[in-house]
């Protein structure tokens, strides 16, 4: 089991990254959570199966038909299992 925190740029706001990546979340059976910066990127934070939390890092790299990822910061951190799903945080 892992944990990684996601730092997301890009055209990342108002194209249904956040619920399309919560949907895919559970796909995938990640737990944590995704949520808007006031800087326009995205945080989001996964725990789960190493294959399973890089299937949807994978997806991330290109998010919806609308997004336009231009980055994103992948910090690897201590596995916590603090999370009981996926949720979207505002």
């Amino acid at each position: 089991m892992i944990r990684v925190h996601l730092f997301i740029s890009g055209r990342v706001q108002g194209v249904f990254f956040r619920s399309t990546m919560c949907q895919k979340a559970r796909q995938f059976d990640v737990k944590g959570f995704v949520k808007n910066l006031p800087d326009g990127n995205v945080e989001a934070v996964l725990e789960g199966e190493e294959g399973r939390v890089a299937g949807l890092i994978e997806w991330a790299k290109k998010g919806t038909f609308l997004t336009k990822v231009k980055n994103i910061e992948i910090i690897k951190e201590d596995y916590k299992g603090e999370f009981e799903n996926f949720n979207i945080e505002y």
